[in-house]
């Protein structure tokens, strides 16, 4: 169970005091494609820490229509909502490949949420985040070519899952992309003949990761640097507490 714990970047980064305090009202689930966890207007019951797996936040548009604003993996948490106060989802969240993560109540988490100093220092850290990729995701879609947008969501993904390998039919990534399902068939065959990835019955491998950075949208280190300036202050303070400074 810690080593699962210490695979979800924001328990890792408690102390271990608190992570192992948390670990008592924790779950281990499996996570499995196409389920959904969270539907608009509806109450959260579970937070969840992905240790392995990926979950997409989509926005609904009268009622059916749906689009990725937000990505979440191993670095964060699904259920913030309940941490500002709030009981239902403003979004739906969809399991887009299959893993283990750790489940709490949603009870439970407010309650040990109050009495946790370093996880909310942790969470606001991870809120400002989500805040970042949500912002960046919404001009992206606006104003990049769906080619760099399609190897911005690729490279999220990797960060995410750990892994250069991953399951996505061109269908799927058009309605994360908001896009019809021919344009990712053409922005993919682009990057696939520029040896940047391989692309075969929804099978994805990221051959170059250099070289798919280099074809992304700046949006991509946008979200990529926010992440380590946050993860970078977060060590500075660690390291200041464990000298006895803070």
């Amino acid at each position: 169970m810690n080593q699962v714990a210490a695979a979800n970047s924001l328990l890792a980064a408690l102390p271990r005091r608190e992570n192992q305090r948390l670990l008592t009202s924790l779950e281990p689930v499996t996570l499995t494609f196409g389920e959904v966890l969270y539907e608009p207007g509806k109450p959260i019951r579970h937070v969840y820490f992905p240790t392995d797996s990926l979950v997409s936040l989509l926005t609904l548009v009268e009622g059916h229509m749906a689009l990725e604003i937000g990505l979440v993996g191993r670095e964060g948490m699904l259920g913030i909502p309940v941490a500002l106060g709030m009981k239902d989802s403003p979004v739906r969240a969809l399991v887009q490949g299959t893993g283990t993560a750790l489940r709490m109540k949603a009870a439970h988490f407010r309650s040990d949420y109050g009495k946790c100093g370093p996880l909310h220092r942790e969470l606001n850290r991870y809120i400002h985040e989500r805040i970042v990729q949500i912002t960046q995701t919404a001009a992206c879609n606006r104003f990049h070519p769906i080619e760099a947008r399609l190897a911005r969501w690729l490279l999220m993904t990797r960060d995410r899952v750990g892994a250069n390998h991953f399951h996505h039919t061109h269908e799927l990534l058009g309605n994360m992309l908001g896009v019809l399902r021919v344009a990712v068939t053409n922005a993919a065959g682009a990057l696939q003949r520029r040896e940047l990835i391989s692309y075969r019955r929804g099978e994805i491998n990221i051959l170059d990761g250099n070289g798919l950075e280099a074809a992304a949208c700046r949006c991509y280190q946008v979200v990529k640097n926010g992440h380590q300036r946050t993860q970078g202050e977060h060590s500075s303070r660690k390291n200041l507490a464990i000298a006895g400074v803070a």
